[in-house]
């Protein structure tokens, strides 16, 4: 250990990265109420994009692959948690809901309901009886073997103009960029539509695990593992009649370009900077699109025409690629290309003209953008300004896309991110067991322990840059570096002691790190 703290900082990183360590830990300081001792540990950062830490989003990606994985040809219907709240379930809503909304509700959960008339350029769907199971439809073969088939299926957008074999429009001039930013903005409720339209149409709760990602034009497109196959001519229907229509007043054109409206605190609203006049507010401007005679949505987002469809039988290596490619770009933000190269000029030049149009359209209904149309968002307060919404949608490594990146339906394997992470340290230590090696008790520092009085046993305040009694970042992480080789030793040895294979699960290697 004498040796590394004259180690500069990009070395002790890129050690840190070999080694699965997080780069950029949350310093915190830990005091034991019943010893009085004190420490520095390391939280680690859980960010899941690579550009921000290499280690932590690697380690978030495979644990995504193992929930693929595990719900992907269930044989055995999964147990629900039924007060499950993790955030990174997806919930489609109810199955029969055939409604179009404008995205809103009041405080009391009503909201604006339009008719569930479907267009006239959309087919009606069929409707079977319902099935109560979600799992595939198991084939039985000639010599006794009996197959449960699953799908890979991947959904895109349409065309907004031609693009060259590098994702860049041909004609920058005719691209239909404004079409393509508000289409990437809903690109999640037409998502939504789609499983429930699937859903209806099939009469199965169809589960899948999905993953949503850009094309090298940039537009979003979803890949998604399916449990269970369905007629590959059913799922194009069901993808032609899926929509979703945007009940919100027009935004195609800005009213205030070179001015901006002014809040008024009288009248507790914005006004025109010229004129005085207040603007309308968000519910007004739905009561004038409720009073049209034939009213229209603002935009109506649809699939695109190419499908890709793929059958997968469980344990083949079809089905593992199949798993690596789904989770593959989760790491890496929406504008970031797939392979790593640098952008040219041209591709540059894409993203800052779909970044520009992203920053100025509203994103939701309290969007500080609707100011630009000459609306008062929904909830208006003092300080908004149009540009300047705090939403990710309309952060350039995002590109419209500010929703969850992964789509897990509930019943996929009826248990949440955190009970996955669980099952994997559970195998480790059943290895370390199983091989007589005593793995170190990391929950010591468990937030609900209590002293002898009932108590918390431990205090933790955050460390604070420049605090002088603070641990150095290269002896923290140098120190991390050292435990988690001498732990990934241990977990080795235990594997070869124990014989058999078992899996790679050595990205559940502790990060919470003391200092020496």
């Amino acid at each position: 250990m004498s040796a590394l703290p004259r180690l500069d900082d990009d070395t002790v990183r890129g050690l840190a990265v070999a080694e699965r360590v997080c780069v950029r830990p949350i310093m915190s300081k830990l005091t034991d109420t019943l010893t009085g001792d004190t420490r520095t540990v390391l939280i680690p950062c859980g960010s899941t994009r690579e550009a921000v830490c290499p280690s932590c989003a690697d380690r978030a990606r495979r644990l995504r692959m193992q929930q693929c994985r595990e719900g992907w040809h269930l044989t055995v219907e999964p147990l629900i948690n039924t007060n499950d709240d993790d955030d990174t379930q997806d919930d489609t809503g109810p199955e029969d809901d055939d409604t179009d909304t404008d995205g809103d509700g009041d405080d009391s959960g009503s909201r604006r309901v339009r008719s569930t008339r479907r267009r006239d350029d959309a087919d009606d769907l069929p409707r079977p009886p319902k099935q109560h199971t979600t799992l595939g439809r198991e084939f039985d073969t000639p010599d006794g073997k009996t197959y449960r088939p699953s799908m890979f299926l991947t959904l895109t957008m349409p065309s907004y103009g031609r693009v060259t074999r590098e994702g860049v429009p041909v004609d920058p001039g005719s691209y239909d960029y404004h079409r393509a930013a508000l289409d990437a903005l809903h690109f999640p409720k037409v998502v939504d539509r789609f499983w429930q339209n699937m859903r209806r149409a099939t009469g199965v709760p169809v589960q899948y695990f999905a993953a949503v990602e850009p094309q090298r034009r940039l537009a979003p497109h979803l890949h998604a593992a399916v449990r269970g196959t369905f007629p590959r001519a059913l799922i194009r229907q069901v993808v032609a009649a899926t929509y979703h229509q945007v009940w919100w007043p027009r935004h195609d054109e800005p009213v205030y370009v070179d001015r901006v409206p002014v809040w008024d605190e009288q009248t507790a609203g914005y006004r025109d900077p010229d004129t005085g006049q207040v603007l309308p507010t968000w519910d007004d401007a739905l009561d004038q699109l409720d009073a049209e005679v034939d009213p229209e949505p603002a935009h109506v987002v649809r699939f695109g025409t190419q499908i890709d469809m793929q059958g997968i039988l469980v344990g083949t290596p079809a089905a593992d690629r199949r798993v690596g490619y789904l989770t593959k770009y989760l790491t890496k933000n929406i504008s970031d290309d797939p392979n790593d190269d640098e952008p040219s000029a041209a591709r540059r030049a894409h993203i800052d003209r779909i970044a520009e149009e992203v920053r100025w359209l509203p994103c939701s209904p309290t969007c500080a953008n609707w100011l630009r149309y000459g609306i008062q968002p929904k909830n208006a307060r003092a300080g908004l300004a149009p540009g300047l919404c705090r939403s990710k949608a309309h952060d350039r490594d995002h590109l419209g896309l500010g929703g969850r990146r992964v789509l897990v339906s509930r019943k996929w394997t009826g248990k949440t991110l955190t009970e996955h992470k669980a099952d994997r340290a559970a195998v480790v230590r059943t290895v370390l067991a199983d091989a007589g090696v005593e793995m170190d008790d990391h929950g010591e520092f468990s937030a609900t322990a209590t002293r002898p009085d009932g108590q918390p046993r431990y205090h933790w305040s955050t460390v604070k840059p420049g605090d002088t009694d603070a641990p150095s970042y290269l002896r923290l992480i140098a120190h991390a570096i050292t435990r988690r080789q001498a732990w990934r030793e241990q977990y080795e040895a235990a594997k070869n002691r124990a014989g058999p294979p078992t899996p790679d699960l050595s990205a559940t290697v502790p990060q919470a790190a003391p200092a020496a």
